[in-house]
């Protein structure tokens, strides 16, 4: 089976062509600068193509995907026959999307309504999928949702403590996001567990990061809220902070609502801390040259990490297994270290060999530790291919 997987963006879009039952990824590729002048880097195996192709819009885009997979010189298949279905990564499903779903007329105009909660991701979503409807119309098209693993959260940790006339009236809540990762690991620790009853956090940790406490295989709890904005610090996000901080700064600077959120969006984060950059392994080299403020940023992340596990293990009644993934998760033992450093009276103890190891699926605690400790390394199109594969065969 071969499901096509896209993730368009404002101006770019992204793809693979995957097997949903090897996970084998026959080819992959991005379409950028949509709008501007247009250009396709298409990858197959080790071998790569970059092609400048106008792409006015994102249909122009699509087809330029389904036509380099059917060149016979660039491409994989013999005809666009050979794609059963279209895959689609969607930001923000809000209160109206509990799981992944077919797309139709019905489905299209929700994500419409969630337009508001995801101003910037959601148009994009809806562009692709317009493009693939329209160069693909008999092709099953699959809506798979950033937000919908994190929505069997109880209200006590998706509701916010203000006037329920925002709940009611603006869907404003909890939502949480790198929903495919979170499902992928969590799925994927069950099987390595070999059980589904069991609590589990997840520490998806990278430029963007977040966690979600994790019971018999549902989410009770995420760190990012109504936007990917909440939680541990990241990359360039700020996290968590007091909300008059933004009142304090507009005031002080004469910042718009919208400039200060760009603020705490993209110009914060570990990049603010360390005044180095936003990318871990610049400032983990800096504070290896001993630079303070690289240390900080590092010690600042671990730090706020290990409140969240902390608050998670409390919230579950107890802690059976500790998941990393993502950039930093999956391939930074020095930060895996500096996290688990003090979660010992949870029963955590990491085996510094095993702990050893970069983008590898392994156990990495000690063998007398009472919380199995993983590395899995996420695989969100995956995820997607799997969900895409189920759905479209069940309603055949």
């Amino acid at each position: 089976m071969n499901i096509l997987i896209i993730n368009a963006g404002s101006s770019s879009l992204k793809y693979q062509l995957m097997d949903p039952e090897t996970g084998v990824v026959s080819a992959k590729g991005l379409c950028e600068r949509i709008y501007i002048d247009g250009r396709l880097t298409h990858k197959v195996g080790d071998k790569k193509v970059v092609k400048d192709i106008p792409m006015p819009t994102h249909s122009e885009a699509i087809q330029a995907v389904l036509a380099i997979l059917v060149d016979p010189v660039e491409g994989v298949i013999n005809s666009t026959d050979e794609i059963d279905a279209v895959g689609h990564r969607v930001l923000h499903g809000g209160m109206e999307f509990f799981d992944s779903c077919i797309i139709n007329d019905e489905v299209i105009a929700a994500i419409e309504k969630c337009i508001p909660l995801g101003p910037l991701h959601n148009p994009a979503n809806l562009m692709g999928i317009r493009a693939c409807q329209a160069v693909m119309p008999n092709t099953p098209q699959v809506a798979v949702f950033d937000t919908a693993f994190h929505m069997t959260m109880p209200p006590v940790a998706y509701r916010y403590a203000i006037p329920t006339e925002y709940y009611k009236n603006d869907s404003i809540r909890r939502y949480g996001f790198h929903g495919t990762s979170h499902k992928y690991v969590t799925k994927r620790a069950i099987e390595l567990m070999g059980r589904k009853e069991m609590k589990l956090v997840n520490c998806h940790l990278g430029n963007g990061s977040s966690l979600s406490a994790v019971k018999d295989g549902k989410c009770q709890d995420t760190s990012m809220g109504l936007t990917p904005l909440a939680g541990v610090p990241m990359g360039t996000r700020s996290g968590d902070l007091d909300p008059a901080v933004v009142q304090f700064v507009m005031n002080k600077y004469g910042m718009s609502a919208d400039e200060c959120l760009n603020m705490l969006n993209k110009k914060s984060g570990v990049l603010a801390l360390s005044g180095v950059s936003s990318d871990f392994r610049d400032i983990e080299d800096g504070a290896a040259a001993g630079n303070e403020d690289c240390a900080l940023a590092l010690d600042k992340f671990a730090y706020e990490v290990r409140k969240y596990v902390g608050s998670y293990a409390a919230a579950l009644g107890g802690l059976d297994c500790l998941v990393f993934t993502a950039g930093v998760g999956e391939n930074s033992p020095e930060m895996r270290e500096r996290i688990c450093e003090g979660l010992e009276f949870l029963g955590v103890k990491l085996d510094p060999q095993k702990n050893a190891v970069r983008g590898k699926e392994t156990i990495i605690s000690a063998d007398d530790s009472k919380v199995t400790v993983w590395v899995i390394p996420t695989n969100e199109e995956l995820m997607i291919a799997q969900d895409t594969a189920d759905l479209v065969k069940a309603a055949k």
